[in-house]
């Protein structure tokens, strides 16, 4: 696999550059979505999309802590429309 995505780092990383999207990620990974999803259920036991989605909150959470505001938090996690987030975020913790 290439080497750009051995460590849990380099995914984050990826993830943010990719916007959240599982066939975005898979390409900047120079892999195929199929063989993501492979690597995903071996290293993680999950799919890809669950992986982001749950990465993708803890950053928001973090970010949450540290004081910054929803305006820039909802674009940090790749919300173009502030609305959406807000819908999210109520479903997800009430």
């Amino acid at each position: 696999m290439n080497y750009k995505l051995n460590t849990e780092q380099d995914w984050l990383e990826l993830a943010r550059q990719a916007n959240w999207s599982v066939a975005a990620l898979a390409r900047l990974g120079g892999i195929c979505t199929r063989t993501l999803e492979r690597h995903f259920h071996e290293r993680y036991q999950q799919t890809p999309e669950n992986w982001l989605t749950e990465q993708r909150w803890r950053l928001v959470l973090e970010l949450l802590l540290e004081g910054a505001s929803h305006k820039n938090v909802h674009s940090e996690a790749g919300y173009q429309h502030l609305s959406t987030f807000t819908r999210e975020f109520k479903k997800r913790f009430g």
